[in-house]
């Protein structure tokens, strides 16, 4: 099984059983906090959408029959806004409200990227537009869309001194328009060149996955913070914090496509090197003196095979790129601890504490995990 190495740890926690247990009680806790909050927003949908809503989120069966164990995912986005509102000093109430709205955009991009991609599962089961169609997924996907807006326009307490609901409903919408720039990018990226004045530079590749995961990522660390109506030094901090682990996320997962293991990630082996996908390992190692027998292995006609998938893989370890890679994620993740050892002194309580600490766990969990 193939993990990150613990050079990509943060400072504190160290990583460790002990940190993976920590973070899933969060995970945990954070799913409890806000399901209710979250079916209620997605009954308010049109059945039939709201039915492929709760499929996506892996609630029920096609036709809206409940599955016996739900199959979503692990809830980290959720996890990021209660944490970020607390961290912030703010409310519970508003790091729900913030899930909620940050769930339903993140879910809404999963379906559109899985019609994009052509993807037909995601968590072991077919993708909704395979379930339900093309055209009814795009239209559930815009209907979770509008439905995490009206969420946070609707949050209880408008009027309430210090809810800043208007800058609530910016913040997330500046997230969606950074997440479609970098899934834009991302798509592009696969029509360029391996090498040559056109090819994908690093410095590209990093805005991308800024823009594509690291934009949500901050939202949902921010957003309950900006909802209370918080100081915009410490909505700063948090909204950077996510953006760096966004980054560092995207890497993982370049690093986990290339050599993960398929039981545990749920892709082929050698996954986005059979896809011709542009990941970080590749272009730092495209970078290098050692560059040459990868640059022709992959310049040559037609898609790769298997066994071109495998030698390109070592090739590109052999010209750094696994350990160029490894670094670069290394260095959002002191980047996201700066941002939080930043949060300004006046939300410093021995609260605040705590639960910074409780984001280093989920960020030790996220570089560190079997996925």
């Amino acid at each position: 099984m193939t993990t990150m190495s613990s050079a990509l740890s943060p400072s504190r926690p160290a990583p460790g059983a002990h940190v993976d247990e920590r973070a899933s009680r969060l995970l945990e806790h954070s799913r409890t906090l806000v399901r209710p909050a979250l079916a209620e927003a997605i009954a308010r949908l049109h059945p039939w959408v709201g039915e492929m809503a709760a499929y996506s989120l892996g609630w029920c069966e096609p036709g809206g029959a409940p599955v016996a164990a739900p199959a979503g995912g692990k809830g980290l986005r959720q996890a990021l806004a209660v944490l970020g509102a607390e961290a912030a000093g703010a409310p519970r109430s508003a790091g729900v409200t913030a899930a909620v709205a940050v769930e339903l955009v993140h879910t809404f991009s999963l379906l559109h990227d899985d019609i994009m991609d052509g993807d037909p599962t995601r968590r072991g089961r077919p993708t909704a537009w395979k379930a339900y169609g093309t055209g009814p997924a795009v239209l559930a996907g815009d209907a979770l869309f509008a439905l995490a807006v009206e969420t946070l326009a609707a949050t209880p307490g408008t009027g309430t001194p210090g809810t800043d609901i208007p800058s609530a409903v910016r913040h997330l919408s500046t997230a969606l328009n950074d997440l479609v720039r970098g899934q834009a990018d991302d798509l592009l990226f696969e029509s360029r060149p391996w090498t040559g004045p056109e090819a994908v530079r690093p410095d590209e590749y990093r805005a991308m996955a800024e823009h594509k995961t690291g934009a949500l990522l901050g939202c949902a660390t921010a957003l309950g913070a900006v909802l209370a109506g918080a100081p915009r030094e410490t909505v700063a901090a948090l909204d950077r914090a996510g953006r760096h682990l966004g980054v560092a996320f995207q890497v993982v997962d370049d690093l986990l496509g290339i050599w993960g293991d398929p039981a545990v990630t749920g892709k082929p082996v050698h996954a986005d090197l059979l896809r011709g996908k542009k990941t970080f390992p590749v272009l730092a190692a495209l970078g290098t003196a050692d560059a040459r027998p990868l640059a022709r292995l992959l310049n040559s006609p037609g898609p790769l095979g298997a066994a071109d998938a495998r030698r390109a893989a070592a090739l590109v370890e052999d010209a750094g790129g696994r350990g160029a890679a490894t670094a670069e994620a290394r260095r959002h993740i002191a980047a996201v601890e700066g941002c939080l050892d930043g949060l300004p002194r006046t939300v410093r309580t021995s609260h605040t504490v705590r639960t910074t600490d409780d984001l280093r766990a989920l960020l030790a969990h996220l570089v560190h995990r079997d996925m």
